[in-house]
């Protein structure tokens, strides 16, 4: 695979993500980072958004609901270079249907290089890193030379 760089710019697009028993969580740290997180674009999936929308005031862009498609079209804007960062509070303990979406939602981020947090002493590391707020290159795949070698 070809790679090639691009800078995330300060203000991050962050992706929100919280299994059922999670959401408390999740919302628990946004309430915490609220003023940080309101300089970033924040998306979220549908039931996550909602509560994380009416408990701080955050301006979400609501994705649909995770078990309607919300962590694929997560998946889809981390591909589309428009999330740079996975906040996915996932449950441990779920039992094994949502498997599946928490290891496709991990991959991509893996392939596609974004940070990811799983948890709040995760996500406070990362939000207190001085890279957060500020520019920081990146090494993605580059689809397109991928596919010019391969139609050679």
């Amino acid at each position: 695979m070809e790679f090639k760089t691009v800078t995330l710019p300060n203000n991050k697009s962050i992706a929100l993500v919280a299994h059922d028993n999670k959401k408390q969580d999740l919302v628990a740290w946004c309430s915490k980072h609220r003023e940080t997180l309101k300089s970033h674009t924040l998306y979220a999936t549908g039931t996550t958004g909602t509560v994380i929308a009416n408990a701080t005031q955050l301006p979400i862009n609501k994705l649909i609901s995770g078990p309607l498609g919300g962590d694929q079209q997560v998946g889809s804007l981390i591909t589309e270079g428009k999330v740079d960062f996975l906040i996915f509070f996932w449950d441990p303990f779920e039992p094994m249907p949502h498997d599946p979406d928490v290891k496709a939602l991990l991959r991509i981020a893996a392939v596609w290089n974004i940070p990811v947090a799983c948890n709040q002493i995760s996500a406070d590391f990362m939000v207190a890193s001085p890279l957060f707020n500020n520019e920081v290159d990146r090494s993605i795949p580059d689809y397109e030379a991928y596919m010019a070698k391969r139609a050679q």
